[in-house]
């Protein structure tokens, strides 16, 4: 009788025992978990500021982790689908036609970081001004862009669009005057434009500084024209899903990203091509 006594309290302190580490161990994964963050980028310019923003993170006890992506639409079927915790690659107007499309995502704005001015190359004329009538214009497949795109065509003066339309939202659809015939061309992906340029495609080619800076272009002395970096609707956010904008990781993520170290980096590295915004 005495030895069964003495075997029940042995495992009785051993189920406790372990029930006791169990608890542990839990406690210590959640807490890991909640300092982990991990962001999906583009390759350039976002990848590459992430990556100064890694040991400011590091000092407040954030281990950040960076997944690139090469396309402008897995980074937030990867949000939607958990596999990673924020992206930055995209701005406002380009989200809002993705929650537009895509009405289950359930994504918003957790702080703005910076703007990357779009860029018009041509390898045969020196100005918009200068193409000529027929003339064809390629650009990104993206509604998104269409707008800030078109409006760089209409200050110089080459085309007219919709009086009283918010350039945001405009589209190759918009436009009532065109006197050269230009086409608009909307149907490549992103990507390959830089490469589209180099083979001299088209009369002119519209491309994005991360994709311009990733193909070895110069953002500010290449295009013939420039988008203004002023009162720019388009700065490049970071998106989370609904509610995790107030998580201890993604509030530090952005103050950092908007730290004095990481904006004189951003301009010291991209002289212009990137500019970073504080709010």
């Amino acid at each position: 009788m005495k030895k069964w006594i003495s075997t029940l309290a042995v495992s009785s302190a051993l189920v406790l025992s372990l029930a006791a580490c169990g608890t542990t161990n839990s406690g210590s994964d959640s807490s890991d978990k909640e300092k982990k963050i991990l962001v999906g980028a583009s390759n350039i310019p976002h990848a590459e500021i992430l990556e100064q923003a890694k040991p400011l993170l590091k000092e407040k006890g954030i281990d950040l982790e960076i997944k690139t992506f090469q396309d402008y639409i897995i980074p937030n079927t990867a949000l939607a689908d958990k596999e990673i915790d924020a992206n930055y690659f995209q701005h406002v107007p380009y989200l809002k036609s993705v929650l537009k499309e895509n009405p289950d995502y359930d994504f918003v704005n957790a702080g703005a970081i910076h703007i990357e001015p779009i860029g018009i190359y041509s390898k045969k004329y020196d100005s918009l001004k200068d193409l000529p009538k027929n003339g064809t214009v390629i650009m990104r497949n993206a509604v998104a862009e269409q707008g800030r795109i078109l409006s760089i065509f209409e200050k110089e003066g080459v085309i007219k669009l919709k009086e009283g339309i918010n350039k945001t939202e405009a589209t190759i659809n918009d436009i009532v005057e065109n006197p050269k015939n230009l086409t608009f061309n909307a149907d490549i992906e992103g990507g390959l434009l830089p490469q589209i340029y180099n083979n001299n495609e088209g009369d002119a080619v519209v491309i994005n500084a991360n994709y311009a800076l990733d193909a070895g272009l110069d953002p500010l002395k290449d295009p013939i024209a420039v988008e203004s970096g002023e009162d720019n609707p388009y700065a490049n956010i970071i998106t989370v899903r609904k509610g995790d904008e107030n998580k201890e990781t993604v509030k530090a993520l952005v103050e950092v990203l908007r730290s004095k170290e990481i904006q004189d980096f951003i301009t010291k590295k991209y002289k212009g091509a990137v500019i970073p915004v504080s709010k």
